[in-house]
């Protein structure tokens, strides 16, 4: 079979997965967050915690839920690194310097999980399992939470609530990600992920010699991390590690765990609004550009010329030959595309093309489908920025799901689009007018402007993953990067609510021949070209001197 058929079928297996589960887990989740009831489990953990699950919450209230817990988690675990060598299963590691330790905290409590680390040289089992694994699961609940919010801002009227964040909180983590994420640790042990809690021990070498190893909770980290659109690898090679990633069916698993709340959340977003064809057309833009940009990866890393790439039937460096060209390419446009950041391959190493690709995937917003829940709120912005500019050409106030879209909205919504790009632009340009960061990049050039363009890129958008051959573990880098991965994190945050709230204290529009018909092929179609219109007028210069310029001089 030929590595391109093999690549296809590999996409077109992940899609059947994708379509089997799409209905039922949709329809789930929907079910988890419209429902009184409580389990027994989350009772005793809203009395441990002493919240009210059944007090409604107006925006305010909620975003001052969202940043205690957040503020309380990046507290908790920079203490755990600063005292981890005094903890039991530390492994013998020290403990972590300030400015990583803030880096590493910022990090996982925003869902990016960049790590300016070597995993397996750093971080002992307390500080993993933890610690680590358990911001991977608050952190994507919230993100589930802020999601649900905001769509309860469309289904709701004349009234200011949006629900209880402690109950959606605590429903996403017990009902939603812990469940699959058992199933998922179990099938990637089955594949050959460890699984342990074993200490230091040497291995032999094929050419001779030995290297030191330890173990760890591999697979139930592993889970999660995808699950949830995390990222962070126990590893320092992460998902290209064999203990995390061992054979060809373990990485389509990883894959599919990826993706598979953030398409699903399209059908929660059709229950809860009361009209699944909306969720359909925002399913439908999501995957447009997912299929467009994992066919486009795999011919750039297919296609490339020249004798050596021809003779290793494609562009294999920094792949693993276990996944081949086409798992790698499905894999890094899965990762970058979502808010995700796990890698199985080197970016670094792709195409100059295929490295614009993972990068452009992260400046769209990560909204296809994007991580677990910043991906549905990143693209209903998208949505009323799209109506609105429908709204001028008809000279009509925009509506979206029966609800106007007024200047309130669009300032909210504008300034939602605005505050990732000037993070990633900003820090960008000071960084390389400074000698100290720029002394960070190995390579010189476009490819050494593209190394600090996608560090940036990356935290601001809240991904996590690297170009590679950046030294990123510097006092600048840490700070800089950890206030990025913050600021990217939890301003749009605040702007998503404050919109929610707004959209819930209208009275909905009724209907008319004039209504824009948003659940439309065509309102897809605008939708993709307002996303790839305003990325584009918003990163392509920075994007022609770095990728676009490597990828024309090969």
């Amino acid at each position: 079979m030929s590595p391109v058929l093999a690549g296809a079928l590999q996409l077109l297996a992940l899609m059947a997965a994708l379509a089997l589960v799409y209905r039922p887990l949709g329809d789930y989740m929907a079910r988890v967050y419209s429902s009184d009831k409580h389990l027994r489990v989350e009772k005793w953990i809203y009395k441990g915690i002493g919240a009210n699950p059944n007090t409604e919450m107006r925006w305010p209230a909620y975003l001052r839920g969202v940043l205690a817990l957040s503020a309380i988690g990046v507290l908790f675990l920079y203490l755990l690194q600063r005292v981890q060598g005094s903890l039991p299963g530390s492994l013998g590691f020290q403990s972590i310097d300030p400015d990583q330790a803030f880096n590493t905290a910022a990090s996982f409590v925003a869902n990016t999980n960049w790590q300016s680390y070597y995993g397996e040289q750093a971080m002992g089992h307390v500080v993993q399992t933890g610690g680590l694994a358990v911001q991977n699961f608050v952190s994507a609940a919230v993100g589930i939470a802020v999601a649900v919010a905001l769509v309860r801002g469309f289904a709701r009227s004349r009234t200011g609530e949006l629900g209880n964040f402690w109950a959606d909180l605590v429903r996403g983590v017990v009902r939603i990600l812990l469940p699959i994420s058992v199933i998922a640790a179990l099938l990637l042990v089955a594949c050959g992920a460890i699984q342990n809690f074993s200490g230091i021990h040497e291995v032999g070498q094929f050419q001779g010699g030995v290297q030191q190893w330890n173990g760890g909770a591999v697979a139930s980290q592993e889970a999660i991390k995808e699950l949830g659109t995390n990222g962070g690898g126990y590893f320092n090679a992460n998902s290209a590690h064999p203990f995390e990633n061992p054979n060809g069916l373990s990485n389509l698993l990883e894959i599919f765990l990826i993706l598979v709340i953030p398409f699903a959340l399209t059908r929660t977003f059709g229950r809860m609004v009361g009209n699944v064809r909306q969720g359909y057309a925002i399913l439908g833009t999501m995957a447009l550009i997912w299929v467009g940009f994992s066919a486009l990866m795999m011919w750039t890393e297919f296609a490339h010329p020249g004798a050596a790439f021809q003779e290793a039937g494609g562009a294999m460096e920094g792949k693993e030959t276990r996944f081949g060209i086409g798992g790698s390419a499905i894999f890094a446009v899965a990762t970058t595309l979502t808010s995700t950041g796990a890698v199985n391959s080197f970016h670094s190493s792709y195409t100059g093309f295929g490295g614009g690709i993972t990068m452009l995937g992260m400046q769209l917003g990560e909204i296809a489908p994007g991580g677990v829940g910043s991906g549905l709120y990143g693209m209903l912005i998208m949505a009323i920025i799209a109506v609105f500019i429908a709204g001028l050409m008809v000279g009509r106030t925009p509506e979206y799901l029966g609800k106007k879209i007024g200047t309130r909205e669009i300032k909210l919504a504008a300034c939602y689009i605005l505050v990732t790009p000037a993070l990633v632009l900003g820090f960008t340009a000071v960084a390389l007018a400074l000698p100290t960061p720029a002394n960070s990049m190995t390579n010189a050039g476009a490819h050494g402007f593209s190394e600090i363009l996608y560090a940036y890129t990356s935290g601001a958008n809240n991904n996590g993953s690297a170009f590679a051959g950046l030294n990123a573990d510097t006092q600048w880098f840490n700070t800089t990067i950890g206030l990025a991965m913050l600021l990217g994190r939890f301003l749009p945050i605040v702007l998503v609510l404050a919109l929610a709230g707004s959209l819930a204290e209208q009275k909905p529009v009724p209907a008319t021949t004039g209504t824009l018909r948003t659940e439309k092929p065509l309102f897809t179609g605008l939708l993709v070209g307002t996303i790839l219109i305003i990325t584009g007028l918003t990163y392509f210069p920075a994007l022609a001197l770095g990728p676009l310029a490597e990828g024309l001089a090969s």
